[in-house]
């Protein structure tokens, strides 16, 4: 059984075979599971911890106050 992804940008859990993998010069791989967070992410560089219908929304970084 395929294990679910996680999508780097919206925090949610997506099924196996649906979805983006990004692939960034330096190697690092990102999924999207819809093009709504690629686009926010890739094209617009939204910041996740921003926008109310991520996950992330009001966290803050680790090591800052």
């Amino acid at each position: 059984m395929p294990k679910p992804r996680h999508c780097s940008f919206c925090g949610e859990d997506f099924p196996s075979g649906t979805g983006t993998m990004y692939v960034r010069n330096d190697g690092s791989i990102l999924w999207f599971c819809s093009s709504k967070c690629r686009k926010s992410s890739l094209n617009l560089r939204r910041d996740a911890r921003k926008l109310p219908w991520t996950k992330y929304y009001g966290k803050e970084e680790k090591g800052k106050a």
